[in-house]
């Protein structure tokens, strides 16, 4: 799954070359005024959150959030429009169909907004009013989607009254900019939330993720009337990047369910349906065809596939309108309930998910983790690790699942597939943390912990909280929270769990010597920044290498002596300060 993330520090100028290629940056353009500034203003206005201070007001549960994202996707449209416009005579036109409650523009394969009504009845409206495109040479599939083509029939009046749209970048920042940012700042504990302010998905980008859920639910509901696409994963359980991949999963469940009133008398009514031998080869059938459609049919679906014999099948696209890579799957429940565990976890403790970006984007970094499937390990395990770590605490930051549960009352109750995955919803229930250790602290402890961290014969379990003995022989072992005889982590090699720990070894030691003050030459790399240079540890055990490997590990050297041997000199003095040199 392709994800734009941080490159090691040296390859400054080409890495941000490189990002900006694989994929078209997504800009948003709001005015003062509109719902887009506001959200902007208070994020700005907001600034790093103290150690452990978190917001007093009543915190929504995870299905409200969902709900509400849901409805304000559904009252929505998407408009591309030529870049010569007048933004107050656009909002006008479009308040002919009914009031707007908020837009936001932004640039991807060209210029867009987001409209969203107040009314869904306001959609309907725009669509009745809105023709087929005549192509000439080409035929048109006269499909009615929520996307529209806005074409200016005078173009000569829009330009003289063109108005200032104020712009402001929403892609990640460069490999660069990230570098001046952590220098520029204050403190490590600055630094982690420097990063995770930079990295974090906006106002706008969460909104753009769940409407373009909503269209692929209108297409899906030409065969399924009653079916829903939610997003999961990391576009909303908080500890999603800008950049990263949209999950979604077609939801059957409410297909066919009544209400007590359908079943008065003595009659019981059920649908004709198609029979099929497994639920597997169902889900298989019903991808194919959504697959078929969204390839034939939906507007700015490109590059589909139809991954049906995966383990759990699913159809892979993109979509160019928002510029977002996308796995669509079905009746996915078990990843939703873990996309709100991880809600609450992020939800309870302001430095959980600074911690967790800040990890991730160190193991990214270091070529620890891959948007390529393969033996590393994964943003999933890694976020689990933090959280481990964070239930070990003294006291702890974080409470363990087990305890989640014992807080749930008969409404949350939940089953899935035999898989109980109970815990309390409401995250006001939940007493917070007494632990006041700073961000500083925390990172360079996790470093130490799990640095020497017995995965011979331990696992990591955060249902509670402690360490075990390990089920299987597997390098590394994560359990499911919810299937608990699954390992997360069944898929890393020793080699790379070692290289984790060797780095995460070195990590700590870095940190170490961090003095008090970072050091004032601008030149000079500290804390965070320090940290995702190119290691040493790469080069450790040459004499290891030395021996004959196989033909595919033969090949990643090589392919690492090409990287290392393009990138910039960086050098380590004797008293354990990292400097950098960066090229223009």
């Amino acid at each position: 799954m392709a994800a734009r993330g941080v490159g090691l520090l040296t390859h400054l100028p080409l890495r941000a070359q490189r990002s900006q290629g694989l994929r078209p940056s997504l800009r948003l353009l709001s005015c003062p005024g509109t719902v887009a500034a506001d959200v902007r203003k208070e994020e700005q206005s907001s600034g790093s959150a103290e150690t452990g201070s978190e917001d007093k007001t009543p915190k929504k549960r995870f299905s409200e959030v969902q709900k509400e994202r849901r409805e304000q996707a559904q009252r929505s449209v998407l408009i591309h429009f030529p870049n010569k416009i007048s933004e107050k005579k656009f909002l006008k036109y479009l308040s002919q169909h009914g009031p707007v409650n908020n837009h936001f523009f932004y640039e991807s394969f060209g210029l867009y907004a987001v409209v969203e009504f107040c009314q869904k009845e306001s959609v309907a409206s725009l669509q009745s009013v809105t023709r087929t495109p005549s192509l000439g040479t080409e035929a048109a599939i006269p499909f009615r989607s929520r996307c529209f083509h806005l074409k200016l029939k005078n173009a000569s009046n829009q330009t003289a009254e063109q108005s200032c749209i104020s712009r402001s970048n929403q892609s990640p920042p460069s490999s660069k900019k990230l570098f001046e940012l952590l220098c520029d700042a204050e403190s490590i504990d600055d630094q982690l939330n420097t990063l995770l302010k930079e990295f974090q998905l906006t106002e706008e980008n969460t909104k753009l993720r769940y409407f373009t859920s909503s269209l692929i639910e209108d297409i899906a509901a030409a065969y399924f009337p009653d079916c829903a696409v939610r997003p999961f994963g990391s576009s909303v359980n908080g500890f999603g990047k800008l950049g990263c991949d949209l999950d979604m999963f077609l939801d059957l469940d409410e297909i066919g369910k009544f209400s007590d009133h359908k079943t008065l008398g003595n009659f019981l009514m059920e649908f004709q349906v198609k029979n099929v031998p497994s639920e597997r080869i169902a889900t298989q059938k019903i991808l194919s065809v959504i697959g078929e459609c969204l390839d034939h049919f939906g507007p700015g679906c490109v590059g589909v596939q139809k991954i049906l014999n995966a383990r759990c099948p699913l159809v892979r696209f993109s979509h160019q309108a928002s510029g977002f890579q996308c796995d669509l799957t079905t009746n996915n429940r078990i990843a939703l309930k873990s996309s709100e565990l991880l809600y609450i976890y992020g939800a309870l403790d302001s430095r959980v998910r600074a911690l967790v970006f800040s990890i991730r984007c160190w193991a990214r970094a270091h070529s620890l983790t891959s948007s390529i499937p393969g033996a590393w390990i994964t943003n999933f395990s890694l976020t689990m690790m933090v959280i481990f770590f964070l239930q070990r605490r003294s006291p702890p930051i974080l409470p363990t699942l087990d305890y989640l549960k014992s807080l749930a009352d008969a409404e949350d109750k939940c089953v899935i597939e035999g898989h109980n995955c109970t815990f309390v919803c409401d995250l006001n229930r939940i007493k917070p943390s007494g632990n006041t250790e700073t961000l500083e602290l925390l990172l360079k402890e996790f470093f130490e912990y799990f640095g020497n961290f017995a995965f011979n014969k331990n696992s990591i379990n955060i249902r509670q909280g402690r360490e075990q003995n390990k089920p299987e022989p597997s390098p590394l072992h994560i359990q499911n929270p919810f299937e608990t005889s699954l390992n997360i982590s069944k898929n890393v090699s020793q080699s790379q769990l070692q290289k984790f720990v060797d780095l995460a070894r070195e990590s700590a030691w870095i940190l170490h010597q961090e003095v008090n003050d970072h050091p004032s030459p601008s030149n000079k790399l500290w804390g965070l920044a320090a940290l995702l240079l190119p290691s040493v540890a790469k080069n450790v055990s040459q004499a290891k290498r030395k021996k004959k490997k196989p033909a595919s590990e033969r090949v990643k050297n090589l392919l690492e002596s090409i990287k290392s041997s393009s990138s910039t000199e960086n050098s380590t003095n004797t008293n354990g300060t990292r400097t950098v040199t960066t090229q223009a």
